[in-house]
């Protein structure tokens, strides 16, 4: 399959890229590195790499932007950032790749833990990874030509923690290399308006 990879030079992209590569063609994408750049919060960027990637057979997302702040602290310009980047840039790319992604194909978006397990001042994070799961849910009833759509939630990302664990007490990491399969799943196999758990 000829896939395009968003996030790839991040934790769960690298590991996403090294899971996938030895049996598809990677297009990797990303704000500042990779194949072609891509952000999310910008529908013209979106639009501009779909259209030099060409035909693809899979879209897999690994990227997204939250605000964590404490409730009382946040803005409207605060939540903006999630609701911009991580929820509507994985909005568009379904919408959009449509008309790129061959019959059968699949987009595979993340979400997270927080959309059922929350933390303090993680919010904008539940709140936006809630809304993708139900458009996962809800999109994959409309999509044509055997299209499919998946949302993975993984856990809290064990090569993470160094910056995420005071956000995650209590919370048992999830290795990349293990949520990576969950992405594999998603692209290689026939479920779809899936919210692919991995805790």
């Amino acid at each position: 399959m000829k896939i395009l990879l968003i996030g790839a030079s991040g934790i769960i992209g690298r590991a996403v890229a090294a899971e996938l590569a030895p049996r598809h063609e990677l297009i990797t994408a990303g704000r500042s590195s990779g194949d072609l750049r891509l952000d999310l919060a910008d529908p013209a960027s979106i639009r501009a790499a779909y259209a030099e990637a060409g035909s693809l057979d899979a879209v897999v997302c690994a990227a997204g932007n939250v605000t964590f702040k404490p409730l009382v602290e946040m803005t409207a310009a605060d939540y903006e950032v999630g609701l911009r980047d991580k929820l509507m840039g994985q909005v568009n790319l379904v919408l959009m790749g449509q008309k790129h992604v061959a019959d059968d194909g699949s987009f595979t978006l993340t979400g997270g833990v927080l959309d059922h397990d929350p933390i303090a001042e993680g919010t904008s994070a539940s709140m936006v990874n809630g809304a993708l799961n139900a458009f996962v849910l809800s999109a994959a009833i409309e999509l044509e030509r055997g299209l499919r759509v998946n949302v993975v939630s993984p856990g809290v990302i064990t090569e993470a923690l160094d910056a995420y664990a005071p956000y995650f007490r209590g919370f048992e990491p999830v290795p990349a290399a293990r949520a990576a399969l969950a992405y594999a799943k998603s692209v290689e196999g026939k479920r779809t308006g899936q919210v692919f758990r991995v805790a």
